[in-house]
């Protein structure tokens, strides 16, 4: 991992980036979600344990717990975390010198404080992706600034930034493997992609084109996903540079294709920074700069060399290609110019595949992890005063020590994969696994497990009324109800309540107890949980007097079939999903006790709420309140792209040498400006000082 400067700031600006949009989404859906006339207030998550502060932060860390004072009840904490880390995150991408290891850590420290108490709408994937990736950045960002045109960073740099690659093998691996392990019919018969488009959380429109491509393309597509996602994964760690740069331009067009095709928030932008690790400065250099100079002729050995090189590239993507059309029988149908699929392959194949495989790549992260720890130690080993040797010395055994326990750590959920293989595990790493779980320093992933709908997409839709006969239906902002409403595009925001009634549909609503908040939030007429379905209230059918009724209806859709021009859905009613209800109804007063969401005593307000901290919270709350999440999020985008413009015209860098003729035309060097002087003929026709060559030979 050699020269790996410029991709460990690739890699903290896309850290900083995702911790923004994370923060800045979530700061819009707080009142909604966790105020105290939220769906589920984050309050009651904070009840005191009877403890020593220290043993509370422990426990349940979060900066919550100072809230009280501040003279903040536990909302507008959560506002204040999510402003903190918005600013925070925003200083990093713009200022280079904030991108500090202090400030990583305290954007991880205030995320981890909001998912404490963030409940079902916190519990993602890629929640627990930003909180590990965060502090991946704690130990991958330096401890101070940069003096100087830095050229490669301390020796011992390229360590922790070896756990985001690792990272990046556990999270496409897992994801690929549990296709296969979760014995989902339509991942073993590659037909999951003629329901994915369709049936995932929030489409995009590229995503109705998508969906209605020819059967056997999608059928290839699964191949391809299975190649990148599983055998793909192995050649980050190839000792080869240009495997690894095949390696991440496969993850990278997944990762694009998926954006395009799907509103996945910050997590396909994160998965993206995670390959930052696959690059290196000679690579990164050739995208930034004018074009790569030719190199000088080789000598034999070198030519050997790679000679040699490319014939184990050739034997590795032929070993690929090999293994892809023979495990998945891929036929060339002529007659109808496509290529046929099948998965040639059985579940307990796979599955001995699997037990054989799972601890020699624990093996093989072990063997990387002490190639890149060998190469920072010769990096110690050629500095070459003795102080600067002990000072390195000492960075390398801690950033080593502390690189190994997060490695050791990482392999508890890795394991999940393989049962057999996680019992085989050192207890040790077990315990210390226990002692941190809670701070989710590592996680187990995999994406995308089972294809749901395929009879149909099961969509929640609400409806109100007033006399219990005729009803509206009332829509969100993200999700599908409308038919005739093309799919939007709400990148890189999460709408996590319509994340959720996507959960929900997929079971009985008493799955997900938050429902029965959500319709008791909506009888009340609660501004806040409004503004979660639709910013602009005059879209909102009950917004001057709250529905007297309100029931939920499951309905199955479909995309359109082309052709059909005015609508983007079909839809079919297929059964009651929540029974009708008005407030004081015994059935959604007894769904609130069962679930403890009764809240009867709201309590009062902060003794200090007065103070300017609040009164501040609230005067920004309103300014924002009428601005929808995506285009508070794209505000921000378009800020930092007119700061960095800004930033360039005014304040332009050095200028980068040109390439003429394979060589660069660098400044020359003092010894070579002598050399040029003695050179230069004498004489009013030479170049340089000629009249004092002149005056010294007279």
């Amino acid at each position: 991992m050699a020269g790996s400067l410029q991709p460990r700031r690739l890699f903290l600006q896309g850290v900083a980036a995702a911790f923004m949009f994370a923060f800045a989404s979530l700061y819009a859906q707080i009142p909604g979600l966790y105020g105290r006339e939220g769906i589920l207030p984050a309050r009651k998550m904070l009840r005191p344990l009877g403890k020593g502060l220290w043993q509370q932060l422990w426990e349940v860390p979060t900066l919550l717990w100072l809230s009280p004072s501040l003279g903040l009840d536990t909302e507008q904490g959560m506002e204040l975390l999510s402003l903190l880390g918005t600013l925070c995150s925003l200083g990093a991408l713009l200022v280079p010198a904030l991108r500090h290891s202090l400030l990583y850590l305290l954007l991880w420290t205030l995320y981890l404080s909001l998912y404490q108490v963030g409940q079902v709408f916190l519990y993602f994937q890629w929640d627990s992706l930003l909180l590990e990736t965060g502090f991946l950045a704690v130990l991958v960002a330096p401890l101070q600034p940069s003096r100087g045109r830095e050229t490669s960073g301390p020796p011992h740099a390229d360590v922790p930034f070896w756990l985001v690659r690792w990272l990046l093998f556990r999270l496409m691996f897992a994801s690929g493997v549990v296709k296969l392990t979760s014995r989902c019919p339509t991942w073993w018969g590659l037909t999951a992609l003629t329901y994915h488009y369709e049936t995932q959380c929030l489409p995009t429109p590229a995503a109705w084109f998508a969906h209605h491509l020819p059967v056997w393309l999608h059928k290839l597509s699964v191949v391809a996903t299975f190649l990148i996602e599983i055998a793909v994964p192995i050649l980050f760690f190839a000792p080869i540079r240009r495997l690894r740069l095949a390696a991440f331009y496969s993850q990278a067009l997944l990762q694009i294709l998926i954006i395009i095709t799907g509103n996945y928030n910050f997590f396909n932008l994160l998965t993206l920074v995670l390959t930052t690790s696959l690059l290196d400065d000679k690579h990164v250099s050739w995208w930034l700069g004018p074009g790569r100079a030719k190199q000088p002729p080789a000598a034999w050995t070198g030519r050997l060399l790679t000679a040699s090189t490319l014939l184990l590239e050739a034997a590795v993507y032929g070993l690929l290609a090999y293994g892809t059309v023979h495990y998945f029988d891929l036929e060339l149908d002529k007659e109808w110019g496509s290529i046929q699929a099948k998965t040639a392959f059985t579940f307990h194949e796979f599955s001995q595949w699997l037990k054989v495989v799972t601890m020699p790549s624990v093996w093989l992260g072990i063997a990387s992890l002490l190639w890149v720890l060998l190469g920072a130690l010769y990096r110690c080993a050629r500095i070459r005063r003795w102080p600067g040797k002990l000072k390195a010395a000492v960075q390398l055994s801690i950033v080593g020590a502390a690189t190994a326990a997060m490695f050791t750590i990482s392999l508890v959920p890795y394991t999940y994969l393989e049962p057999g293989t996680n019992r085989q595990l050192w207890a040790g790493a077990h315990r210390l696994f226990s002692t941190v779980e809670h701070l989710q320093l590592a996680n187990s992933y995999g994406l995308f497990r089972r294809m749901t709908g395929l009879a149909g997409r099961p969509e929640v839709v609400l409806e109100g009324s007033y006399d219990g006969q005729s009803w509206t239906e009332i829509e969100f902002m993200y999700k599908p109800g409308n038919v005739s409403v093309a799919p939007p595009l709400v990148v890189p925001h999460q709408p996590r309540l319509d994340w959720q009634m996507w959960f929900a549909a997929l079971g009985h609503h008493t799955h997900s107890p938050w429902f029965s908040s959500l319709v008791y939030r909506l009888l009340q007429g609660k501004a806040q949980v409004i503004r979660l379905l639709q910013v602009d209230t005059s879209r909102y059918p009950f917004w001057e007097q709250p529905p007297t009724y309100i029931r939920a209806q499951l309905y199955k859709y479909w995309f359109s079939r082309p052709g059909e021009q005015s609508q983007w859905w079909r839809r079919k009613w297929s059964e009651e999903f929540f029974p009708q209800v008005t407030l004081g109804d015994p059935k959604l007063e007894s769904l609130l006790a069962q679930f403890g969401l009764q809240d009867k005593s709201p309590g009062r307000p902060p003794p200090s709420s007065a103070s300017p901290l609040p009164q501040a919270l609230r005067w920004l709350r309103n300014q924002l309140t009428p601005l929808a999440a995506p285009v508070l999020l794209w505000g921000l985008i378009c800020s930092v792209v007119a700061i960095h413009i800004f930033q360039a015209l005014l304040f332009p860098g050095p200028r980068r040498p040109e390439t003429v003729g394979g060589e660069k035309n660098k400044p020359p060097s003092q010894k070579e400006k002598v050399g040029k002087e003695r050179s230069q003929p004498q004489g009013p026709e030479g170049a340089g000082n000629s009249s004092k060559g002149t005056r010294r030979k007279k």
